[in-house]
């Protein structure tokens, strides 16, 4: 559990980030729109606090998980925002950043004390407890971006972006198939330039196609929060270049992503 521990660890500090971000704000600050179409800073807390209690489910009660699978295939393109909008109508600011503190925490207690080896049940895949909590940072980290941008509010990058990184090299295959385009055949070289000036490395190291770049950058391409054209992140190879145009860290139907900023 050394490992899971750790990215629990990063998912707990990535959290309490986010939470100095929202705590202070007023009514009309939680309305605020953010830079995903329809959905304000209350919208992105909703969202979280949501996937958290769904997750805890998947580990607390794994047979009732079925449940909420069955839910999402009745309408994959909109049970995501429809859960956010109940939500936000649900709750006041206040319950809702409760609601969110409370399952957070919940949702960390359980995976704690889960035992080693075990693996729960998903929308995709069953999920350990690193991969677990490295997808809920993943996602803490992309929606707290929405929200900094909402506040204008810089972010320093932090070393928790080698988790959102690492989901976002493993999810490669996945960014073609759910566009129906076959997969490339060989490994990419992705080379990224962490926070503190370390190389941060995947796949071989003569692999042809090759991706390079900042590590932020990489995290902000992979979340589909900036436009390619914005960021520092280089393909060199056919396929790898294909790659930066559609990756994308989450599961579900391919994302619209963002427009260059020069087209806003």
């Amino acid at each position: 559990m050394s490992d899971a521990a750790a990215v629990l660890d990063d998912l707990a500090s990535e959290s309490e980030e986010l939470d100095l971000l929202v705590a202070g704000l007023n009514a009309g600050q939680w309305a605020g729109g953010t830079p995903a179409e329809g959905w304000t800073i209350a919208h992105q807390i909703a969202h979280l606090s949501w996937t958290d209690e769904v997750a805890l489910i998947a580990v607390t009660e794994p047979g009732r998980f079925g449940d909420e699978v069955d839910r999402a295939m009745k309408d994959p393109e909109g049970f995501v925002d429809r859960a956010a909008e109940d939500t936000v109508a649900a709750y006041a600011p206040d319950a809702l950043l409760d609601r969110w503190r409370t399952g957070r925490q919940r949702l960390q207690e359980a995976l704690r004390a889960a035992p080693a080896g075990t693996r729960f049940p998903w929308y995709g895949p069953p999920m350990s407890v690193a991969s677990m909590a490295t997808g809920r940072l993943m996602e803490t980290w992309a929606h707290g971006q929405d929200v900094a941008d909402a506040l204008g509010a810089a972010r320093a990058p932090t070393a928790r972006l080698r988790h959102v990184a690492r989901i976002g090299v493993r999810a490669r295959d996945y960014a073609f198939l759910v566009r129906g385009i076959q997969a490339p055949g060989e490994e990419f070289r992705v080379e990224l330039e962490g926070p503190e000036g370390e190389l941060i490395a995947y796949g071989p190291e003569d692999a042809a196609q090759r991706v390079t770049g900042p590590l932020h950058d990489f995290c902000l391409l992979v979340t589909q929060r900036a436009h390619r054209d914005d960021l520092a992140v280089r393909a060199e190879g056919a396929d790898a270049d294909a790659w930066l145009d559609i990756a994308q860290a989450f599961a579900g139907p391919a994302g619209a992503g963002r427009a260059p900023q020069a087209d806003r």
